[in-house]
């Protein structure tokens, strides 16, 4: 059995154009005209100008998710590669600079499974330059994240990621402040800019160490740093939402920094903001934005930028692809891996499928409050005997993925009393004539928001939930695969209890914290 986790790429086209930003979304190729000149000359510490123009091509992705496959046919990493050198005559700049605006690996089983050392070997095979560092890539933990950067052949930078104790870089578990790299004979600065909301979007115990600093006030400590290391371009990754970026751009225009990208919202968008070259490379390896700059003596001017798809026809790069094709081949090893055993099968919509499935997802992530999903998902009985990966994508056998909702408790009670039914409803539940926290035994409060997760099949309007989306147009999608969860809480079992018994604890007590 392949696995190849992917979700329609309508969906994909839908959450390029809802995300969280009231500028005008690029939903396909654009470009922006030549002409945006900073007039900064580029002398710093003594050295002297360039005597001769440079240009340099800057192709940039964020949120790829660990789609090494793609989300759909022709949209994987290779084809990306392929794309790329399709879409641009590559040997004829001075430096081709690959940046990545962070989410780099949580998402499909192919990366998942493997804790995010697939895909960090497939962007290795990219040869990425640099990657900023997103709020998933804190969801295996610490170790696991020094461990990736450790195997990277590219560095994890952030200016706005500080230790609470001291106030320094965590330079020990691999997070730098900035790098100047040496770029064809160029000196490139790179700094990133990490979500101010990671706490709240990955485990909190991950990051309690952490305190995520004000983007600009970062920006203004480590832009001029660079500069006296003799860097001539200043390049910004950002795992940053585009409102935020329009208000950094404002903020920081006299610091000439030479190009802002964003990620953590999955939009794709190629424009300049106070004379600053922005972009944001959509998701999942579907999309990239790409800018031209040229520098001399005079300073850095940008010539054309845009945004592509990946599904360019183009023939797919086969070193890439090679890549791929060994990790999804461990990963088809991988499926057949027991995690479990089950003395009864467990029937299809059965109470403990249900729970199995959202109180596994209030496992993954504890912020949340409340987890529903429509049963249109299980397909089958969960049968006797030794439960593996592929058992648990055999039942429950769509690909989607899940999707964080803000709701009053006033439209969360407006759902439930109308479609329960229909729903797998985890951390809340009927008692006493209203819905309850399993947990606290609290009443839902009409008036107080809370975290919803839903699939995102529901979120586009699947099934009649149009309200989910009305309701939060601004839905954060963690490209985390809805069965995800549930392989990771039935392998987590150090006591090695019966799985027959920790399901009937998650009927009773949920599994949030």
């Amino acid at each position: 059995m392949k696995l190849k986790l992917i979700f329609p790429l309508a969906f994909l086209f839908a959450l390029l154009a809802s995300c969280v930003t009231d500028a005008p979304i690029d939903t396909g190729p654009t470009s922006t005209p030549s002409g945006a000149l900073r007039t900064t000359p580029l002398v710093n510490q003594g050295e002297p100008a360039l005597d001769v123009e440079r240009k340099v091509l800057i192709l940039y992705t964020n949120d790829e998710h660990g789609w090494m496959e793609g989300v759909d046919d022709n949209l994987g990493a290779a084809n990306l590669v392929g794309t790329w050198e399709d879409n641009h005559d590559l040997d004829s700049y001075d430096a081709v600079i690959k940046l990545s605006g962070g989410d780099m690996w949580t998402g499909p089983a192919i990366s998942t499974w493997f804790k995010g050392e697939s895909m960090v070997e497939v962007l290795n095979a990219i040869d990425y330059t640099a990657a900023t560092v997103g709020n998933h890539e804190f969801d295996f933990g610490l170790e696991q994240l020094t461990k990736n950067e450790m195997a990277s052949t590219f560095p994890f930078v952030s200016a706005n990621i500080r230790y609470k104790s001291n106030g320094e870089t965590p330079t020990d578990i691999g997070i730098q402040r900035f790098v100047v790299q040496d770029i064809g004979d160029l000196r490139v600065g790179i700094t990133g800019l990490t979500t101010t909301s990671t706490p709240v979007t990955t485990n909190p115990a991950n990051v309690s160490e952490f305190e995520f600093l004000d983007y600009a006030d970062a920006l203004r400590e480590v832009v001029p740093e660079m500069r006296n290391e003799g860097a001539t371009l200043i390049l910004v990754p950002g795992h940053v939402c585009m409102f935020e970026l329009r208000a950094i751009a404002s903020q920081v225009q006299d610091l000439d920094v030479n190009f802002l990208g964003g990620g953590h919202c999955n939009e794709l968008v190629a424009e300049t903001f106070s004379g600053i070259p922005t972009l944001v490379g959509g998701s999942h390896l579907a999309a990239y934005g790409w800018a031209e700059l040229t520098v001399s003596a005079d300073g850095v001017a940008l010539g054309d930028m845009g945004t592509d798809w990946t599904d360019s026809g183009a023939p797919a790069d086969p070193a890439v692809a090679e890549v791929v094709a060994r990790w999804q081949e461990q990963t088809d090893g991988a499926l057949n891996v027991k995690i479990g055993e089950l003395d009864q099968p467990l029937g299809r919509r059965s109470l403990e499928q249900q729970a199995l499935i959202t109180e596994s997802w209030l496992y993954w992530f504890p912020t949340a409050d409340v987890a529903i999903t429509n049963l249109g998902g299980f397909r089958a009985d969960l049968p006797a005997g030794d439960v593996t990966q592929g058992t648990i994508i055999n039942v429950f056998p769509f690909s989607n993925v899940i999707v964080e909702v803000d709701l009053t408790g006033q439209q969360l009670l407006r759902i439930l009393g109308r479609r329960s039914a229909d729903l797998a409803i985890g951390g809340v539940e009927q008692s006493g004539g209203a819905w309850r926290f399993k947990r606290s035994g609290d009443e839902v409060d009409r008036d107080q928001t809370y975290t919803v997760l839903v699939n995102d099949f529901m979120w586009a309007g699947g099934d009649g939930y149009d309200e989910l989306v009305e309701y939060d147009p601004n839905g954060y999608n963690t490209a985390v695969d809805w069965r995800q969860p549930v392989i990771d809480w039935i392998s987590d079992n150090p006591d090695g209890r019966p799985l027959e018994a920790r399901i009937q604890d998650l009927i009773r007590d949920g599994g949030g914290e």
